[in-house]
Formats: structure tokens, C-alpha cells, sequence
């Protein structure tokens, strides 16, 4: 058997093969006699009908067991030539040729994993943001409460200040034209709203709409003038000058419940302020620990990311995008993204779905990589716990949920992830982790 190995670009590689007569033929001879045992054939015993009936009656069926066996078996003497050769994927091959003598050739295009070497991965350095729970953090909290169940008093006797809370009807145009108009669905609302609550502050709605609200009266109109931002969600009115007509309907004034034991156990039968601030404690710090436990994986497989780079496999990379933007259509859609802006930001989203393929699919053969040369395995005794656990988050019978995932070929699947997992810990565990104080927006999460 003459077998030649020409590797490509993009994990791609050429396989030519060529089976000598004697050989295709021997196994040609094994197919026929398998035919001949199990073929029905009126007129004939089993095993016992001519060859020539057997090849006019199943001839294709033949011809295809035949190629696929001499495919199947040319592969496997490859992979034994070409030791280091991981083959993810196998083409339909091309240019199959028999020719008078029997002999057989072919070619075939393999899809092959990525080859790199490992770079260093124990003691990646990253830097984790440290983790208290401050007196500062819970009065936060229970501000949040407090707001949750306040009381709201009409306010009569005098016109909007700062850090009232109002109650309006506005439309709103461009050029004349209703924002609806020019943008379509996704700004009706803001084209048009009734009842709208808005507190007067200056982060609130648009830059200076709740400043222009300052002094007016209930039952009184105003007209605002905004500049819409360059960064607003609406690319078709981004940067215009938009006409607010503004009717004050309410001030309200935000009352809310004192922080006492009476609170406390309005929220939770029993409880006193300080037993309440301590469940708070115990709510924060698992959370946190959660949050920095996810920032330490990222943050370890960022690291690792950065020290290498190397080519993937073409049509994975393509497979792996789509489903990374159709995940990330499926959850705009349903946070309630209109169709349209979907549509504007289409560009952006196959953008970021590409990254987040190469970043994925990258990461996968590393951990793989790691997961082998660190010798990690998952015993048994860990998969059936793993698909127990599953099987139980499923409602299902552990059971039926077994059998569920081996016919679908999904047993090996579960105890891969399971491996890729036991890597990443093992990343983590080795990594030099260094805390630093927390930026802004981490203090804010």
C-alpha cells in the first residue's frame, strides 16, 4: 500500500492512497463472501446463489462496502506511519479509481488537530481583585431595600426639585417627525409615553431633560431640547436634536421605612436589624466568592491565551461562530432587542461571535493538550456522579437518563467537558494569584 501525507494550512492535509491489485482484491473477496453468506436470493439457498447473481443484485452495495473498507482500512495504516497524527475529521474521499486489475486509489482531505507546543502553564500570574465585605457595602444593600419598599406621598404645595421623583406624559420628534417614525418599532416608546416615573438627578433619561424639569408645576407643559448621544442604542437618531413636549402630571416624595427590627422582620419573620445585616453578609460573601472564583478561571485561561497562538481548523472555527451568534441573537431577543436594531448591529455581533469562536475552540486544544500532558483523567465512579447530578437538574430517572445520553452518543461528550474542567482547576491551583484593590465598576458588582 503506497500512502503519501501532504499537510496544508489551516489544519488541513491531502491524503493519496494507492492499494495494490492483490490487496483490493483480497478484500473484494471478503465483501463477496459476506454478500453471498447473508444475501436472499429466490431460487437459492442461503450462501449457496452464484457469484455473478449476488454482484447483478447487490453490485452497488458492494462496490460502496468495498471502498468504504479499503478508505477505512488505508486510514488506520496512516495513522500507524504518522504516529503523531491526530485526524479530527475525514472528507468524503475523491477520485476513487479501480482500475482493470482491481488496484484502488484515492484521496482524501483531513481536517487534523492544531500542532504547538505547550507554552509554560503553571504559575500563570493574574491578578484577582480583593475580596471585603464592608459596613459600607451592606448600608448599601439595605439602602436598596429601603427603596424597595418605600411609600411614595403626592407632593402639591410646590414646583419640581433635585431628587424628587415625577410623574410625566411626553412625545417627542425629530425635524417634526415622531421618533417612531424615523426609527421604527423600537422607539415607540420613546416616541410616545404615558405615566412615566423619572427622578429628577442628573444621570436620569438624557443629558439635561431633568435639569429643563426643575420649577415647573404639576399640570404644567414643558418643552426640552436633547442632543441624543453617539452611543445611543438607536443608530438611526443617534446625534440628533430631539423635541421633547412635556406635560408634569405628579411629584411624588419618596418616604421610605426605618431601618429597625421591625423592618428587619418585615422582611424576614423574626429577624432583628443586626440579624438581618448578617444574612445580608452571608448573601454577599457567597456570591463574591462565586463572582472571583469565575474571575480567577477567565482570568487564568486569558492568561494562558496570551502566551500562544496558533491555526485552527477552518470549518470548526465557521461551526463554532454561528452557534456563538445565534446564542447571542437568541438572548438579545430575549431581552426584548427589536428585529431591526438586531439587524443594524449584524456586523458587530459576527464580529464578536468570530472572537469568541477562536478564544473557545483555542482554548479547548490547550486545556486538551494540558489535560494529557498532566496525565488527568475522570474515573467512572466521577462520570456517574457527574450524569447523576445532571439526570436529577433534568427531573429524570438516572436511569433512563443514561440510556437517553447513549443513544445519542453523548456519554463521551459529558466525560470530555468533565476533563477540560479537572484542566482548568489544575490551572488555577498552580496559578500565582496576586489581589489588588478593586477598580470602580468591580466595587459596583
Amino acid at each position: 500500500m503506497n500512502i503519501s501525507l501532504e499537510k496544508q494550512p489551516k489544519c488541513l492535509a491531502e491524503l493519496s492512497v494507492e492499494i495494490p491489485a492483490d490487496v483490493a482484491n483480497k478484500e473484494r473477496a471478503a465483501v463477496m463472501k459476506a454478500f453471498t453468506r447473508e444475501a436472499r436470493i429466490p431460487g437459492f439457498r442461503p450462501g449457496k446463489a452464484p457469484k455473478a447473481v449476488i454482484e447483478k443484485r447487490h453490485g452497488e452495495a458492494i462496490t460502496q462496502e468495498l471502498e468504504q473498507r479499503l478508505v477505512n482500512n488505508a486510514i488506520q495504516e496512516a495513522l500507524k506511519e504518522n504516529k503523531d497524527l491526530k485526524i479530527l475529521n475525514v472528507a468524503l474521499p475523491d477520485g476513487c479509481t479501480t482500475a482493470a486489475d482491481g488496484a484502488f486509489s484515492f484521496k482524501a482531505a483531513l481536517t487534523l488537530t492544531p500542532e504547538f507546543t505547550l507554552p509554560e502553564y503553571k504559575g500563570l500570574e493574574i491578578e484577582v481583585p480583593k475580596a471585603e465585605i464592608t459596613d459600607e457595602i451592606i448600608a448599601q444593600n439595605l439602602e436598596q431595600l429601603q427603596q424597595r419598599f418605600a411609600d411614595y406621598e403626592d407632593v402639591e404645595s410646590r414646583p419640581i426639585e433635585d431628587g424628587d421623583l415625577v410623574v410625566v406624559d411626553y412625545t417627542s420628534t425629530i425635524d417634526g417627525k415622531p421618533l417612531d417614525e424615523i426609527a421604527g418599532e423600537q422607539a415607540k416608546t420613546l416616541a410616545e409615553n404615558k405615566g412615566y416615573w423619572i427622578r429628577i438627578e442628573e444621570e436620569a433619561f438624557f443629558p439635561g431633560f431633568t435639569d429643563a424639569l426643575v420649577g415647573v408645576s404639576p399640570g404644567e407643559d414643558k418643552e426640552i431640547n436633547v442632543t441624543l448621544p453617539n452611543d445611543f442604542p438607536i443608530e438611526a437618531i443617534r446625534e440628533k436634536d430631539a423635541v421633547f413636549q412635556v406635560t408634569v402630571n405628579e411629584i411624588k416624595k419618596e418616604v421610605l421605612p426605618e431601618l429597625n427590627d421591625e423592618f428587619a422582620a418585615k422582611l424576614d419573620p423574626g429577624k432583628t436589624l443586626e440579624e438581618l445585616k448578617g444574612l445580608i453578609k452571608d448573601d454577599l460573601e457567597m456570591r463574591q466568592k462565586r463572582q472571583l472564583e469565575e474571575y480567577k478561571v477567565n482570568a487564568t485561561l486569558e492568561a494562558l491565551g496570551e502566551k500562544i497562538d496558533f491555526e485552527l481548523p477552518e470549518e470548526m472555527l465557521k461551526s463554532e461562530a454561528q452557534s456563538q451568534a445565534d446564542q447571542m441573537v437568541q438572548q438579545a431577543t430575549q431581552s426584548g432587542t427589536p428585529e431591526e436594531e438586531l439587524a443594524e448591529r449584524q456586523d458587530e455581533i459576527i464580529e464578536n461571535a468570530n472572537i469568541r469562536a477562536k478564544n473557545s475552540i483555542k482554548t479547548n486544544f490547550l486545556l486538551q493538550e494540558i489535560a494529557e500532558a498532566e496525565k488527568l483523567q475522570i474515573s467512572n465512579q466521577e462520570l456517574m456522579q457527574r450524569i447523576t447530578l445532571m439526570a436529577k437538574q433534568a427531573k429524570e430517572p438516572t436511569k433512563k437518563y443514561i440510556k437517553q445520553l447513549q443513544k445519542n452518543g453523548q456519554i463521551a461528550n459529558v466525560r470530555q467537558n468533565m476533563l477540560l474542567g479537572k484542566a482548568v482547576d489544575f490551572l488555577v491551583d498552580n496559578a500565582s494569584i496576586t489581589e489588588v484593590e478593586p477598580t470602580e465598576d468591580e466595587n459596583a458588582e
